[in-house]
């Protein structure tokens, strides 16, 4: 069964607390929270601050995705904030080790994601020291983008290496999946589907989770 992490970037911030229990109800298993510097990625998003607040309206699994230039900054103050999983980036730290153990020492699952243009090679040798491995299937920084076709090769190579090595990491995907997408990505070996505008903008949110489990 697939999973799915709505983005709550694509929410509407203007009833947020609503957004959050809506689809709650609907049976989603995660909210993937997506936070930006300006720097890493062309944009910038929200705070500890915005994650605090959601972790007081859901029990879910919060899954912060860090795209920033300096993560390990920012490990306790979203550790505080009540995030159960922290994703950082292969291309700010390409030996991601340590950043992995003291993600660990706090408690906390951790998360290696990859850019588009970042050979999925990058990532493999470190998967044994993770829980996630987030494929982003669009350039980061922006919702609605088209979904990058070559995600679903790295997609396939992740999962083939997971399952010869017998290890836990899940996979994640980021980008421009909806639900047309959807089946083709988890076919290639996707665990947990990451679905934005795709989600939020879906005229039966409900149906869709019933889908996406379905798969």
């Amino acid at each position: 069964m697939a999973q799915i992490a709505p983005s709550v970037l694509a929410a509407d911030f203007s009833r947020l607390g609503d957004e959050i229990r809506d689809a709650d109800s609907t049976g989603v298993d995660m909210f993937h929270l997506d936070i930006m510097d300006g720097h890493f990625v062309p944009n910038i998003s929200y705070g500890p601050a915005i994650v605090d607040a959601i972790e007081k309206t859901t029990e879910k699994y919060l899954d912060v995705h860090l795209m920033l230039s300096e993560p390990g900054n920012y490990f306790e103050p979203f550790r505080k904030a009540g995030a159960d999983n922290i994703t950082f980036h292969i291309e700010v730290h390409p030996d991601p080790t340590e950043p992995a153990k003291i993600l660990k020492h706090m408690g906390l699952q951790c998360g290696i994601s990859l850019n588009p243009d970042t050979p999925i090679d990058a990532v493999l040798p470190y998967l044994r020291q993770f829980d996630y491995l987030l494929v982003m299937s669009v350039h980061p920084g922006f919702g609605g983008q088209k979904f990058i076709e070559t995600a679903l090769n790295k997609i396939s190579v992740a999962h083939a290496y997971i399952k010869e090595h017998k290890l836990h990491t899940k996979i994640q995907v980021d980008g421009g999946v909806d639900a047309d997408i959807a089946p083709r990505v988890v076919n290639a070996g996707a665990d947990i589907l990451v679905m934005g505008t795709a989600y939020f903008k879906y005229h039966n949110r409900r149906e869709l989770v019933e889908f996406i489990h379905g798969l």
